[in-house]
């Protein structure tokens, strides 16, 4: 073959390739069947406020919850066809491998076991955590160093206890877990006086504290995290389509905040906004949707719904909520943090 014949073939293959990029993405199975039933099935928390928790009326509320009223805004145009259902750790995956659920938005650490080794697909991260200590103020205890040789509660089915045991045996402190099935009796325990501490992520701590003391003033969260937990929504392998709306539904919602696009602004900035980052996110210039076997206006439906990510850590979780987590790492990474959306585009 000529110098002539690979550069046209070179040429074409380039060509083909475009074309084929900018055709609209199959649907996939797993959004078939959503729009079949006109439901999306997320698996949440059984009740941790800020994340996932039902009123007296059956209304859920939460960062997780919100997470999945957006894809279900995304993909069904209505961010109230979503059918949550509420997991304990132990049923959580199953529920998810299953088929059960569609997505499982429900505080979960990502690890390489669990994307390795379980059938699943860890999507994008919603939130930055670490796992901490929850003790009595009166105790005197400032430091996880002062929790030598004591007893600590804590849920099993979980990355928790591994994380304890590997902390105390680097810093040789011979701490004693004491290891419940129901997160509702580990906590029990430690407020009954059993254990000198609680674990779990620093969030759910603040939520244990905020739900279950008392006097939430009588505990404090211990300055030391002893763990990275990056938690976000979960799918099924094998669903390609699924696990890229589902991503880019949360990096669109990080993006609308470093873009200033919100809840109240999505419909002025849909007509009036002349940046072509905020014309792409809502559609208005690429049609960015038939990547993803959606329709154009996904995203602004979805920042319709929810609001953008600052916004839904703003009301669930932030100083300002119940639980008063600051921003921290799930601050903007123009701001310090690590919320670093993937483009979208």
């Amino acid at each position: 073959m000529t110098l002539t014949s690979l550069r046209a073939a070179a040429t074409c293959l380039l060509l083909a390739a475009s074309a084929a990029a900018s055709l609209p993405a199959h649907a996939g199975k797993t959004l078939d069947g959503i729009k079949a039933r006109g439901l999306v099935v997320c698996g949440v928390n059984t009740a941790l406020a800020g994340f996932s928790v039902a009123d007296t009326g059956g209304k859920w509320s939460g960062l997780d919850v919100d997470i999945c009223r957006a894809v279900a805004a995304a993909v069904l145009g209505d961010g109230e066809k979503v059918k949550f259902v509420p997991l304990s750790t132990s049923q959580r995956f199953t529920a998810l491998q299953s088929g059960e659920i569609d997505v499982l938005s429900r505080n979960t650490t990502f690890s390489l076991a669990r994307d390795a080794s379980m059938g699943l697909h860890q999507t994008a991260v919603t939130y930055y955590d670490g796992q901490g200590v929850l003790v009595l103020k009166k105790s005197g205890i400032k430091s996880m160093k002062q929790l030598k040789g004591q007893t600590v509660c804590l849920q099993s089915g979980t990355t928790t206890e591994k994380n304890l045991l590997d902390y105390s045996k680097t810093h040789n402190l011979a701490i004693k877990p004491a290891v419940f099935e129901k997160v509702e009796a580990a906590t029990a325990a430690y407020f009954a006086g059993r254990c000198a501490g609680y674990t779990t992520d620093a969030s759910g701590l603040a939520s244990v504290r905020n739900k279950e003391a008392k006097d939430p003033s009588e505990h404090v969260v211990l300055p030391e995290l002893i763990s990275k937990e990056p938690l976000g929504p979960m799918v099924r392998r094998g669903d390609d389509e699924w696990f890229a709306i589902v991503k880019w539904v949360v990096y669109g919602l990080v993006e609308a905040e470093e873009y200033g696009v919100t809840q109240a602004s999505v419909d002025r900035l849909k007509t009036s906004s002349t940046d072509p980052v905020v014309q792409r996110l809502l559609g208005t210039t690429e049609d960015t949707g038939k990547l993803l076997g959606l329709d154009r206006d996904w995203l602004a439906r979805a920042v319709r719904t929810t609001g953008n990510y600052g916004e839904i850590f703003e009301r669930n979780v932030g100083p300002k909520s119940a639980l008063g987590l600051q921003r921290g790492l799930n601050n903007l990474w123009n701001k310090g943090g690590l919320m670093y959306a993937f483009p979208v585009r």
